[in-house]
């Protein structure tokens, strides 16, 4: 944000040695969305949890064909496999809340990462947790891992060989590859008897001979897929607190078109307008996906620049959503901005909260829009959120945007 403050839409730094240049309107994210390779070398840091063999370095033809080969089981008509079993990890995390007294309160963060995790291992490797506990050691050692390699961000001096800090991590990336290499050799033993097609199948079958490359996309994909969607829920829950009028909206429209007990189906999705509308608006106004990054195998020009092929440019998806000419009093939570009325005439490129080059957006956007608001519906028909007073939230920029401390939150059963 300092940087195009000061320096316009289109500016460039040194990120250790590699000079790399950032664009940060929707103007020049239209010039570079038809690019599809990734510069690895900012994405480094991950590799001790990803492997190097995982879709997130693959370029070129490897890349493409990996994408075409999982995104089938993302489109719509796929989707509507998901809603069963995501309901019932839904169903678990909202029956904890209704044993609550009054004065009761719970970690926001934990109990969001939680559906999320347990949403992730079951729809798309197709294998549960053994209870709450290992899920959550599950999230925790998610949290050791993530937290080290965020700081390699900017800070990329690598932990000693040995020493306390990378003992932690190692541990804690071990905890993690031991539950999705369990999933993957159970799927490789069953699969074929399940009438289901997940993506872990299509994982399987698009590398049938390589172990090394099953395991990383496994572990890349079940980290994406609730890693967004976990930090997504955490903050849409902080806003609706702090918006009460929303949150009460929110809750109208729920049993308008739903009623007070029945689930939300792929069908009905789409009549829960103002609920698309919060969560667009808790993914622009907390910044979920701050950056992506794409470079050119050929020079190009770049807002009137020219860009050395193999150059990476950062796409500063935070900076656009920030932008308070597409977005007036951008800090302002207002999910009215997406409505359709407001909408009308906005670039639709300046909102790219899950990246737009390349076709290589998140592959798995649309998992996670089912996965909020199944999560959503599920606990706002039975019960009204409240923060626990006295708390001073603030936001932690990395890979992700998530509050520097936990959230506690308070719920009160609906009548």
């Amino acid at each position: 944000m300092g940087l195009h403050k000061e320096f316009g839409p289109i500016a460039s730094f040194w990120w250790g040695k590699q000079h790399v240049v950032s664009i940060g309107s929707h103007e020049l994210f239209k010039q570079h969305q038809a690019f599809f390779n990734r510069p690895a070398e900012l994405f480094r840091m991950f590799e001790p949890f990803i492997t190097p063999h995982s879709i997130q370095y693959a370029n070129d033809a490897d890349g493409k064909l990996r994408r075409q080969a999982y995104d089938k089981v993302f489109n719509y008509n796929s989707l509507g496999f998901y809603y069963e079993r995501l309901q019932k990890v839904a169903d678990e995390v909202t029956i904890k809340w209704e044993k609550a007294e009054a004065d009761d309160h719970f970690p926001l963060g934990d109990h969001m990462f939680l559906y999320a995790v347990k949403a992730a291992l079951i729809g798309l490797l197709g294998d549960k947790f053994k209870d709450d506990k290992e899920a959550l050691a599950f999230k925790h050692s998610y949290d050791v891992a993530w937290s080290d390699m965020e700081e390699r961000l900017s800070n990329p001096i690598l932990p000693k060989e040995g020493s306390a800090r990378a003992q932690k991590f190692n541990e804690a990336v071990t905890t993690m590859r031991d539950i999705v290499a369990r999933a993957v050799k159970e799927r490789e033993r069953h699969g074929g008897e399940s009438r289901d097609f997940l993506l872990l199948d299509a994982i399987i079958g698009h590398h049938p001979d390589d172990e090394e490359r099953r395991f990383a996309d496994a572990i890349s994909y079940t980290v994406g897929g609730f890693h967004t969607t976990g930090v997504l829920l955490t903050w849409c829950v902080y806003y609706l607190c702090m918006h009460e009028e929303c949150q009460e909206r929110l809750y109208q429209e729920i049993v308008d078109v739903l009623g007070t007990k029945e689930p939300v189906t792929h069908q009905s999705l789409g009549e829960l307008k103002y609920l698309r509308q919060v969560l667009d608006e808790t993914l622009r106004c907390a910044v979920v996906a701050p950056w992506a990054a794409r470079y050119s195998d050929e020079d190009i020009v770049l807002g009137g620049h020219k860009i050395h092929a193999g150059t990476p440019v950062i796409h500063a998806l935070g900076v656009s959503l920030m932008d308070e000419n597409i977005w007036p009093a951008p800090t302002v939570f207002d999910p009215d901005r997406f409505s359709e009325r407001r909408s009308k005439g906005r670039p639709a490129i300046a909102f790219s909260p899950f990246g737009f080059a390349g076709h290589r957006q998140c592959p798995a956007y649309r998992f996670a829009y089912v996965e909020a608001a199944i999560m959503m519906v599920s606990a706002l028909q039975k019960f009204r959120f409240m923060l626990v007073p006295g708390q001073n939230v603030k936001a932690v920029h990395g890979l992700v945007t998530r509050p520097k401390e936990e959230i506690w939150f308070k719920v009160a059963r609906r009548k």
